[in-house]
């Protein structure tokens, strides 16, 4: 398979493979690792609360697909429940600390690990509803069809904004309170962008 320039292909790997295969029916774990070969491809990693209940589980998933030739980089995010989902995927308040807790060291033991500085901080204080995500506002999803629109994000349904996991929701939201210059934060320049963006759309357009 020849590389395709600025694509970067991301493959969801949801843990090793007795929970990969529970989430991902008819089992693909082992079709994974087959296609994987002589490719180069990023891992997408949602984290479950499942993978939280066994000590060391972190650490054995990363040390064992950051040591392959094909894996490129680990983007992490966190299972994002629906409003009122009570499953044995949801992360529960005491194993979100845990994690928290453990990602600092897996960043540093594992590079390839895709946690920017403050992402921490972002999952643990994400927007409180897709009004205040600036991902939600910046982006427009649609199903496989490319016709049905996805709202109010790509999670679609009710989604608990108070538990997001999304990795780009958390980082956008952390980065709008970054200082930019003259006491400009970088929520003035997304939020003056959009508003001009949809006075734009509003404007009636001329007959050509």
């Amino acid at each position: 398979m020849e590389a395709i320039p600025k694509v970067r292909v991301a493959v969801s790997i949801d843990g090793l493979k007795p929970e990969h295969d529970a989430r991902r029916t008819p089992a693909t774990y082992q079709r994974i690792l087959e296609n994987l070969q002589g490719r180069e491809v990023d891992v997408s990693w949602v984290i479950t609360n499942q993978m939280l209940q066994r000590p060391g589980y972190l650490d054995e998933y990363l040390a064992f697909w950051t040591a392959r030739p094909e894996i490129g980089r680990v983007w992490l995010s966190l299972y994002t429940p629906q409003k009122g989902e009570i499953s044995a995927e949801r992360l529960t308040r005491a194993s979100r600390e845990r994690l928290f807790e453990a990602l600092p060291g897996l960043k540093e033991k594992y590079p390839t690990l895709i946690l920017p500085h403050g992402a921490t901080e972002a999952f643990a204080r994400p927007p409180a509803s897709p009004e205040e995500c600036t991902f939600s506002r910046v982006s427009v999803n649609y199903s496989a069809d490319l016709k049905t629109r996805v709202q109010p994000c790509f999670f679609g349904g009710n989604p608990d904004c108070s538990q997001c996991g999304c990795a780009v929701s958390a980082g956008l939201h952390w980065l709008r309170e970054r200082p930019i210059a003259l006491g400009l934060r970088a929520r003035h320049l997304i939020d003056a962008s959009l508003a001009i963006g949809h006075i734009d759309r509003a404007a009636p357009q001329e007959a050509g």
